[in-house]
């Protein structure tokens, strides 16, 4: 709770001592990641809501409003590891969030991500509401 009042999303609430009064209340800044919040809880559907508590699912899709190399993303996320990325994006291919496509006339192939379906709609919501400084 500490950490949420000290990044100004919480509040203690000024009125606090009525039994109806909550004790902590969301500040301007709360309610609006709150409702970006529930955008992206829409925009994943019921059966994507395990792959959003992920911890890399949201800042991948947020670089994949472009498609994008594995080695792209891996910049614009500096501290994820390889294996990690590599997880999740499999993963989220899974789920039909992503879309990887191999481009075999270079050499050596290489793979090119973009974000489908409701990953692009998270990308989407994402990119334009929130930035990850990784």
């Amino acid at each position: 709770m500490q950490h949420l009042i000290e990044i100004g999303l919480v509040e203690r609430n000024p009125g606090h001592g009525h039994p109806l009064r909550p004790e902590f209340r969301l500040t301007q800044l709360g309610m609006s990641a709150a409702a970006t919040a529930h955008k992206l809880y829409r925009a994943a559907g019921t059966e994507g809501h395990d792959l959003m508590r992920r911890s890399w699912t949201l800042p991948i899709l947020t670089t994949l409003d472009t498609s994008c190399h594995f080695n792209e993303v891996k910049r614009k996320l500096p501290k994820i590891t390889d294996r990690a990325l590599s997880q999740s994006l499999k993963l989220m291919e899974g789920q039909q969030w992503v879309q990887r496509r191999v481009i075999s006339a270079k050499r050596p192939p290489q793979s090119v991500y973009s974000a489908i379906n409701a990953g692009a709609l998270i990308s989407q919501t994402a990119g334009a509401e929130i930035s990850f400084t990784c």
